[in-house]
């Protein structure tokens, strides 16, 4: 019975954690259309301070379609293993990425392509791999796994990390390094996750009518979510306003994914459950994801499609067979073989500009 149990949640957690992506994802299409539509009409930007966009209905459609979507990430918390909806983030980006070469014109090209189909074959393998036992399903059981020695040995840790990277690196380094900043925020969002998680929990034992409010570490967990979420968009924000968000995303990504699978591995145990060829599935699975979101964002603005794909190729087959031909001719023409070398020193220019060696010259 609890196992049947165990697959229904985990069924009902995964439609949840893939609705949420399928909302948040759409919600930067209707935000984006809407302020599209205001720039039409000649009113003042949002990034020019203006705030016409209060009176666009589009824009309201994607503040709620977002909202509806974290609180389906939300719940999925309270249904499914940390280990799954997290890396399922992803599949946000995936779905503003093909609902915006619809809706608002912009060019997926091959690498965003292949970027989408690896993120669906990387999620599809973590769903298949992912652990479907949950442990915990009381706060007072929660209260237990909290005050383990592992757990409280690596939120002291993450706590300490944060700290020297705030007050001592930050100042620093902040401005050169995008490290800095990625790391605070992603660090600090596996407790975050960790408090969702919780408050999950808490939330299922409210509806099945337990006095849930009475529970002091029901308010611990509101209050260290608030202190964690503030800390994340500080930091976040500060990132995306220093450096390029087609190369913050990606490395938040990873550093957040791995920081919410390792905090999940230590407090819940989840992978304990897991037998070996899960564990090699379940990693296969998010660095499929780490790749395909990779080469979404850091070639999103190269200009090149299946079209330009025969083209380059006779292009590369010339240059190698021009750099034989001259070969051979100078094998058979020892008085030229000055000449020659003159002939081919472009081709290997080329080559190595290709390569990114002509430094060499």
């Amino acid at each position: 019975m609890s196992q049947t149990r165990g697959k229904y949640d985990f069924c009902i957690g995964l439609v949840l954690a893939m609705s949420s992506s399928i909302f948040i994802g759409g919600s930067f299409i209707l935000k984006k259309k809407g302020l599209l539509r205001l720039a039409r009409k000649g009113s003042m930007r949002a990034g020019q301070g203006g705030h016409a966009y209060l009176k666009e209905w589009l824009w309201w459609a994607g503040l709620l379609s977002m909202g509806a979507g974290e609180v389906a990430n939300f719940a999925a918390y309270a249904f499914a293993p940390a280990t799954l909806v997290t890396p399922l983030g992803a599949l946000s980006v995936l779905v503003s990425a093909i609902l915006s070469s619809f809706f608002l014109n912009e060019k997926l090209n091959l690498h965003g392509k292949i970027g989408c189909l690896l993120s669906i074959l990387g999620s599809t393998v973590m769903v298949i791999h992912a652990p479907q036992e949950e442990e915990v399903e009381t706060l007072n059981e929660m209260s237990h796994k909290l005050g383990d020695p592992g757990f409280v040995v690596f939120a002291t840790l993450v706590v300490i990390v944060s700290l020297i990277l705030i007050f001592v690196v930050g100042p620093r380094h902040g401005q050169t390094n995008i490290l800095v900043y990625i790391t605070i925020c992603s660090v600090i969002g596996a407790l975050s996750v960790s408090c969702v998680k919780g408050l999950g929990i808490a939330v299922k034992e409210l509806f099945a009518g337990k006095p849930v409010l009475e529970h002091p570490l029901f308010w611990i967990l509101l209050l260290s979510l608030v202190v964690c979420v503030s800390t994340q968009i500080n930091y976040l924000n500060r990132a995306l306003d220093i450096f390029n968000t087609s190369i913050v995303t990606p490395i938040y990504y990873v550093i957040f994914t791995t920081s919410v699978l390792t905090c999940s591995a230590i407090l819940f145990k989840e992978w304990q459950h897991m037998a070996a060829d899960d564990i090699i599935g379940t990693f296969s699975g998010f660095l499929t994801i780490i790749v395909g979101i990779f080469l979404l964002h850091a070639f999103k603005d190269v200009n090149f499609t299946l079209a330009n794909l025969p083209l380059s190729l006779r292009k590369d087959d010339r240059a190698a067979n021009g750099a034989l031909l001259s070969t051979y001719d100078c094998c058979n023409h020892d008085e030229e073989s000055s000449a020659c070398l003159g002939e081919i020193q472009p081709t290997e220019i080329l080559s190595a500009r290709r390569n990114g060696s002509l430094s060499a010259f």
